[in-house]
């Protein structure tokens, strides 16, 4: 090891000034260049023995930030899988849907998956750090208790009613198919199971003997073989909404209610009552639930806040860009759709939100006033290169 180089556990008294202690409590940590920020942040994460919220302007700066923090934090590309450190931080992130507001498509399989891996973690979350944009975080969602309601467990020894089980992955969002490439599907061929779980980073096989799990293993979907044999998996549902029958039923009560002078022909309308699935039914989520929550809501109360200089234009950008395509779209009766409100936190209630934690805003230029603090960032690059390196030696 390099004697004179300095370990991850002093880097946090060279880079990372104290994080404010009190609710409502806002500085500012000035001339963090470069991915100096990640830096930081990772270092006030690893003090901080609970949770931390990064919010960025956009979903580019989301990924490269957390790109960066996969390097400090030691973590290997995001293409093994791996999310925690050896000291026990996870690395979290709630993805974007990648479309605009009131697309008529939906998001990609994987990304769904990934935020719903991620909305299932964050209440469990003992010690961690999220990375969300700005306009991902203004998003209504499920409440806390539809994904802690509404995961399926399986475990080796466990009896399974094929008939049964295939009614309840059906009835959770999941689509049959003849082989399992994507997140959401499941195939069986006679006491074979393959199924490929949100949340999970490869599908799953299930052998059955008789009535009872005999294996679980993973599988490569490209060649479809087996790969290590596991003991349990969890199922989550494969919507960050649910499916099953009376949810459904929910949804049309709550249209009626929602858009009384809509055509009874509208497609949203026919497709969830015969059980399809519409592009874009996710600007429909608040009509499966009797209320929505919003990502706070996922939060506890001791949650470090991180924001990105510039957030509020970038909030109040997409406000009006929401705004704007809610007026161009509106009058359309086969099409109705609802009011920004009921799909978005409002600009108010986001920082009203954020006074409940203490908050600390980036920024590569300088800092003044007395919540600003300038952290010593010229040296940071090779700091932190000698000390990963040294983590590493260290392993």
């Amino acid at each position: 090891m390099n004697q004179g180089a300095p370990t991850s556990a002093s880097l946090q008294t060279l880079i990372a000034p104290a994080f404010p202690a009190k609710s409502a409590d806002h500085r500012t940590w000035g001339q963090l260049h470069g991915s100096s920020d990640a830096l930081a942040i990772c270092e006030s994460a690893r003090a901080h023995k609970g949770l931390t919220l990064v919010i960025t302007r956009s979903t580019a700066e989301a990924i490269r930030l957390e790109q960066s923090m996969r390097f400090f934090l030691g973590l290997p590309p995001e293409e093994d899988g791996a999310t925690v450190t050896k000291d026990g931080l996870e690395l979290l992130s709630l993805p974007d849907w990648e479309t605009l507001p009131y697309d008529l498509f939906s998001p990609h399989q994987d990304i769904t998956s990934r935020r719903i891996r991620t909305l299932h973690r964050l209440p469990g979350i003992q010690h961690g750090v999220i990375v969300v944009p700005a306009r991902t975080l203004m998003h209504r969602l499920p409440p806390v208790s539809y994904l802690q309601g509404n995961t399926l467990l399986l475990e080796t020894g466990q009896s399974l009613d094929m008939d049964n089980w295939r009614l309840q992955l059906t009835t959770a969002g999941y689509r049959h198919a003849e082989n399992v490439y994507e997140h959401g599907e499941y195939a069986v061929r006679g006491s074979i199971l393959d199924i490929f779980p949100m949340g999970s980073n490869l599908p799953y096989r299930i052998d059955l003997f008789d009535d009872e799990v005999e294996t679980l293993r993973t599988f490569d979907p490209e060649t479809q073989r087996s790969i290590d044999r596991i003991e349990r998996i969890e199922l989550l549902p494969a919507y960050e909404f649910p499916w099953h029958k009376e949810a459904r039923s929910g949804f049309r009560n709550r249209w009626f209610e929602q858009f009384p002078n809509a055509n009874k022909d509208a497609p949203i309308y026919q497709d969830v009552s015969h059980g399809i699935t519409p592009p874009g039914i996710e600007y429909y989520q608040p009509l499966f639930f009797e209320e929505t929550a919003t990502l706070f809501d996922y939060l506890p109360e001791t949650t470090h806040v991180f924001t990105a200089q510039g957030l509020n234009e970038a909030v109040s950008h997409f406000d009006a860009e929401t705004r704007n395509r809610y007026e161009d779209r509106r009058h359309d009766l086969h099409r109705p759709i609802l009011p920004p409100a009921s799909l978005f936190l409002q600009q108010d209630e986001l920082f009203g939100h954020l006074k409940a934690f203490p908050r600390v805003t980036t920024t590569p230029e300088k800092a003044e006033g007395s919540s600003a603090v300038n952290c010593t960032s010229e040296a940071l690059p090779d700091i932190a290169m000698n000390a990963r390196a040294a983590d590493l030696q260290a392993t």
